[in-house]
């Protein structure tokens, strides 16, 4: 072996770095090819198939970028499909249970389904808490959310 860089762990440590780094931020599957290639290269180095350090960089190099290249496209087409765009559509036109209180164009959290929500008020009115609201929209995880409509507020509570 050549230096510390060179070690079975060092490899292995990198990859599961890279791999914790893809789960946590959105790099669009980038990571996850050398987080793999790197703990490839750990494993083949703890078997006794390691070479010289320069060897083992660019065995990692090659199985980093030959996988990007090759099943990065296919992944990410899979995942298209296996996810839908807009899961969350058969919210819209939901009930919602404030929080707490939302100012118009004001950010909040709102209960819906037995679960918190991050909500954007973009009615007119302020919702406070406890008030009930309507969905209007979902833009990934923020429910676009407004007071609901009632007849006495329109008319100005005349019949």
């Amino acid at each position: 072996m050549d230096g510390w860089a060179t070690t079975w762990w060092f490899w292995v440590l990198l990859g599961l770095a890279l791999l914790f780094l893809e789960l946590v931020t959105p790099t669009g599957f980038y990571l996850l090819f050398f987080g793999v290639a790197a703990v490839l290269v750990g494993l083949l180095a703890a078997v006794g198939l390691d070479g010289p350090a320069w060897l083992q960089w660019l065995l990692f190099s090659l199985l980093s970028i030959g996988s990007l290249l090759l099943l990065r496209g296919r992944l990410q087409e899979r995942m298209r499909r296996v996810a839908p765009a807009q899961p969350d559509n058969d919210l819209v036109g939901r009930t919602a249970e404030s929080l707490e209180n939302i100012a118009v164009d004001g950010y909040g959290q709102v209960e819906l389904r037995g679960t918190s929500w991050r909500a954007k008020n973009v009615g007119s009115d302020p919702i406070a808490q406890s008030e009930s609201c309507q969905v209007d929209r979902v833009e990934g995880v923020v429910l676009w959310v407004r007071k609901p409509y009632s007849f006495e507020r329109v008319n100005g509570g005349k019949s």
